[in-house]
């Protein structure tokens, strides 16, 4: 039995997809039970609870001999945030896990995981590492790139809808995005190969592209040019400190597009394809394709 929690979102779905489609038995722990509707088969079980909870993750961990955290709280509102979900939650599954009979567990963690990260997700997500390689658990870390479908939802899609689009800050900065569908496929590996237990797997897309690219390649796709606005980084540092205290999702979301346009958020996947020759690597032009111009 494999526990996934985070099972719901876009990278979850595919993992799940991917690991019933092998013939393994999935438990997906999920506060709304209706938001795994889509993935509903004989080879799912569904459990209701909530990772802050202790004892609904140890609940949900017992018998799973492999668990797997796909969670994240960047974009949570109320008392859902990078510290509830991806500190206390991802620590209350490690602790479920040595608990129970669990074996392994593989945590998808972010690239740029550090300590002194200027994003609470990503020191946080950096403790939970530590957390993890200090238990006794055999384990996998994942640290993908920013994740290609949910930029081109928030940059492509817009412009295909309203022939507008927002960008934030100069838009110029080189940034890797990978697909979630391969990000996937490296957690599918962590389950069946043991040659990845006590590995951190940096996991990127084949191109580094700036926010203008991604508007531009939708517009090159689709056969469509909108008009592209610019969220001025001064603005974009000022509601990352303004808005903390009354509306931390949107300070998130501030500082996470003064980070991407001002930081190096480059990748080489070259030692990736070296080593993993069997995940073929998405560009954003192949999901461009999937999701907005072949459907």
């Amino acid at each position: 039995m494999i526990l996934i929690a985070g099972g719901t979102g876009r990278l979850g779905t595919q993992v799940v997809r991917l690991l019933t489609a092998r013939g393994f038995e999935v438990r997906i722990l999920t506060r709304d039970p209706a938001r795994v509707r889509h993935l509903e088969g004989d080879l799912i079980e569904i459990v209701q609870g909530d990772v802050r909870d202790p004892r609904a993750t140890e609940q949900a961990a017992a018998g799973a001999q492999t668990i797997i955290s796909a969670i994240h709280g960047f974009a949570g509102t109320g008392g859902y945030s990078p510290r509830t979900v991806d500190g206390q939650g991802n620590s209350n599954l490690i602790q479920a896990a040595q608990a129970g009979a669990a074996e392994h567990f593989i945590l998808v963690s972010v690239q740029g995981a550090a300590p002194d990260h200027p994003m609470e997700l990503f020191r946080t997500k950096y403790l939970a590492e530590q957390e993890l390689k200090a238990s006794r658990l055999a384990w996998t870390i994942i640290r993908p790139t920013a994740y290609m479908e949910t930029w081109a939802a928030l940059i492509g899609e817009p412009l295909l809808k309203t022939g507008r689009t927002r960008i934030f800050g100069r838009g110029d900065n080189p940034i890797n995005f990978v697909s979630v569908y391969d990000v996937a496929r490296f957690v599918e590996l962590a389950v069946s190969d043991p040659a990845l237990h006590g590995e951190l797997v940096e996991v990127g897309g084949p191109e580094n592209l700036s926010m203008n690219q991604v508007a531009q390649n939708f517009e090159a796709l689709a056969g469509k040019v909108g008009k592209k606005s610019h969220v001025p980084l001064p603005m974009m540092q000022m509601i990352s400190v303004l808005m903390r205290p009354v509306n931390p999702t949107l300070a998130r979301q501030a500082q996470a597009g003064v980070v991407m346009d001002t930081q190096d958020m480059s990748f080489d996947p070259s030692e990736i394809a070296r080593r993993y020759p069997s995940v073929s690597l998405a560009s954003l032009a192949d999901v461009v394709r999937r999701d907005y111009v072949e459907q």
